[in-house]
């Protein structure tokens, strides 16, 4: 049965809500803060599958982003600059004062969300995004239904509509370790992606190369380690229908299969991560858990080629993914 509970509150004495999900095999905690996934459980394994917290306070600081959808465009924009016919916009410059980092400081992934419809196994969380925020163009509407629907799948269906031309791109912002571990490095990773987008220091895509002979061939299934990953794989050079596109694999008998419509997965091995506090205790280190986000590209208004980022009044955007857990019988 959905469960709604409090979840503490911000710094302005807005309250944060924890939402109970079950269906297929799987039991989510979404909170409405961030739409942050914060802990998920698979029948018959012991350990959450995601790294989480028992504590508001982590995702107000350390914690940023993890689980959250994040947005209004995920990833990086270079300089912070928009520029739509003729007219450039100043985004928010929340990363290092050099990028927009997943819509900036105050991004979808770090506001309130409010509950439009709850079932036992889904939930859908609405979200205002005004014209200016974060210096985006455009009134937007968010919409992300949470479903747990079976056989395992922890759904995304996310679309958003705008009254006036402006930059969107939304993504589930989820770090994963299958098997409970110190790090993810033991975990095997395959990606139908032939291409990826290197990257310079500021970590903007400096064009598209093929991943042939290089540490980012995943077409094969292969360790993650050594690791050293915060990279855009090309999965195609549009949104394309639902396909799996990616397999992330445990050592003890969990996978997790990923299928999106989006033209891109960003891939960051968490090594980075540092003395977190994690859910039961745990404390998390470099290498805890991989982030895969189905994506648009990043930078793409500012790189030329790269998949449409660009949502206009009278459109919807639609960016669907599911993560497909089993286990070993």
């Amino acid at each position: 049965m959905a469960q709604v509970e409090p979840f503490g509150a911000l710094p302005d004495g807005t309250p944060v809500e924890r939402v109970r999900i079950a269906g297929g095999g799987l039991t989510a905690h979404v909170l409405t803060y961030g739409a942050v996934v914060q802990d998920l459980r698979l029948v018959g394994v012991a350990h959450p599958l995601v790294l989480g917290s028992g504590e508001l306070a982590a995702y107000l600081g350390p914690m940023t982003w993890f689980g959250a959808i994040v947005g209004r465009f995920a990833n990086r924009i270079a300089g912070g600059r928009l520029t739509i016919d003729g007219q450039t916009h100043a985004l928010d410059r929340n990363e290092a004062d050099a990028t927009c980092l997943h819509g900036g400081a105050e991004g979808a992934g770090r506001r309130v969300w409010r509950i439009e419809a709850l079932t036992d196994s889904r939930v859908v969380l609405g979200l205002t995004d005004p014209d200016g925020h974060m210096g985006f163009p455009g009134n937007v509407e968010v919409r992300a239904v949470i479903d747990l629907p079976g056989e395992g799948a922890l759904s995304f269906d996310i679309t958003a509509t705008t009254d006036a031309p402006t930059a969107v791109s939304l993504a589930h912002h989820g770090y994963f370790n299958l098997d409970d571990t110190a790090d993810i490095l033991g975990h095997t990773l395959r990606i139908d992606a032939d291409s990826f987008t290197p990257v310079d220091r500021q970590l903007i895509p400096t064009g598209v190369s093929p991943v042939e002979a290089t540490p980012f061939d995943f077409r094969s299934e292969r360790p993650v380690a050594p690791g050293g990953f915060d990279h855009n794989f090309c999965l195609s050079g549009e949104a394309r229908p639902l396909r799996e596109v990616a397999r992330l694999t445990g050592t003890t008998g969990v996978t997790m299969g990923i299928e999106t419509n989006a033209p891109g997965l960003q891939v960051y091995d968490g090594g980075h991560i540092a003395d977190l506090p994690g859910l039961g205790g745990r404390v998390h280190g470099p290498h805890a858990g991989i982030a895969l986000e189905t994506q648009v590209w990043p930078d793409a208004p500012n790189q030329p080629g790269f998949p449409r980022w660009r949502l206009d009044p009278g459109e919807t955007y639609r960016h669907q993914v599911i993560y497909r857990f089993q286990r070993a019988r």
